[in-house]
């Protein structure tokens, strides 16, 4: 599933339409596609059981910026059977990531910094295990939240929860569909009516859009439907959490600063038995063996001005 030797290049999307992989990005057995490239351009964490709208909406910049993430302290992460990660540094002042206000959107898997982080990033929304907000609350490890409209609808309140926490609400469609399988119009509608609906419910402009599995990316089809409905860059990865461990598309299987990581809500269901917090306690243990901190990715991007 992973593919080496990717270019690790922020650019513009025009490149040829992204193949996909056999098994989905977010099917139920727990695997993951590796991202389509942007163009050139053990431990285990278990505590005790306690309509398209007529043009794209205003963007709003992130809520928080110019301040790192607290680290949760040693108790928390004792209470988690987790080693603490080393703390984020301060975010940075010039962003690496600079977004334009209109024109075709970057598409990228990775920042450029070297700071010795990476980015937690979770897709649609099928789990809502409460267990998962305390261990947020206890950690205070940031993620921002790719929702899939109709995943989510039955329960808003869920993620409000983790957005309350300073976590960020960004654009995975209304029904999961495979972009490049579908025509223009309907690229569109997934997008913007999700657009639409999240920003009614969590009070901001999703201000980045992923579209599942990675498919469609890299086309300027995909790309002119998302500068329509408002998201400024399509965010993609470099890791994807399995159950135990990562899939890495770079053939040494080492993270590197500024990594985009992949992982979903998921349940035992989906996880063999697994909870969501023990996936995301061996994802974190995972990148604290290799000496990353975890930074919040929108602290790394500057927002179009108003």
């Amino acid at each position: 599933m992973d593919r080496h030797g990717r270019s690790r290049t922020t650019t513009y999307a025009v490149g040829a339409l992204a193949l996909l992989a056999a098994v989905t990005g977010c099917g139920s057995d727990g695997g993951s596609t590796a991202a389509p490239a942007a163009p050139t351009g053990r431990g285990t964490a278990s505590a005790a059981a306690p309509a398209t709208p007529s043009g794209p909406p205003q963007q709003s910049a992130p809520p928080s910026p110019g301040a790192a993430p607290a680290a949760g302290d040693a108790a928390a992460w004792a209470k988690w059977h987790l080693t603490p990660l080393p703390a984020a540094p301060p975010a940075p002042a010039d962003k690496p990531v600079k977004l334009q206000r209109t024109g075709p959107v970057p598409v990228f898997s990775e920042v450029k910094t070297n700071d010795k982080v990476v980015f937690v990033t979770i897709d649609d929304g099928a789990e809502k295990d409460p267990k998962f907000v305390e261990m947020l609350t206890d950690l205070k490890v940031p993620v921002s939240m790719f929702l899939t409209r109709d995943i989510v609808k039955d329960n808003y309140g869920y993620f409000k929860q983790l957005q309350a926490l300073g976590n960020h609400v960004h654009n995975h469609t209304v029904d999961h569909a495979q972009m490049s399988k579908v025509a223009p119009e309907k690229q569109k509608s997934e997008i913007c009516d999700a657009q639409s609906a999240l920003t009614q419910q969590y009070g901001t402009a999703p201000l980045l859009f992923r579209p599942p599995y990675g498919d469609g990316a890299n086309t300027p089809a995909l790309n002119s439907s998302v500068q329509q409905c408002g998201p400024r860059a399509i965010v993609l990865w470099r890791e994807s959490m399995q159950i135990h461990d990562m899939q890495y598309q770079a053939a040494d299987k080492k993270l590197r600063p500024g990594d985009i990581v992949l992982a979903h809500f998921r349940g035992p269901k989906d996880l063999k038995g697994e909870t969501m917090t023990q996936m995301f306690g061996e994802l974190l243990a995972r990148i604290q063996e290799q000496g990353f901190a975890v930074a919040r990715l929108e602290d790394y991007i500057e927002a179009p001005a108003a």
